[in-house]
């Protein structure tokens, strides 16, 4: 699940990206992971940007879960809420590659 939001949306006074990290891990998820972007626009169509010039403080960030597609769906109608203005996607149906000590394990996803 991918979950694209502003980096200066917030969830009850913290930052939203952070409020979606956390609330994932308090339902067990099996991981999450917080991108942010150099440059990106959304809904109103206002790029934001990490170049010197035009320097933003609104960057987009993307919050990607990883799971079951079970846990996935379960997260959704939690996280959804919380996401007032953003996009979520949802994505089913992938491969998995676990990394451990003894080479790769491919797992289904």
């Amino acid at each position: 699940m991918r979950i694209y939001v502003g980096e200066s949306d917030t969830w009850q006074g913290e930052p939203l990206y952070h409020a979606l990290v956390m609330a994932v891990r308090r339902e067990g998820g099996a991981g999450a992971t917080v991108y942010r972007g150099i440059e990106g626009f959304g809904a109103h169509s206002t790029v934001h940007t990490a170049r010197v010039l035009r320097l933003s403080e609104d960057l987009p960030v993307v919050v990607e879960v990883v799971d079951s597609a079970e846990r996935i769906e379960r997260l959704a109608r939690i996280l959804e809420p919380m996401v007032s203005e953003g996009l979520m996607v949802i994505v089913e149906d992938v491969q998995t590659i676990t990394f451990s000590r003894g080479g790769p394990e491919p797992t289904a996803g």
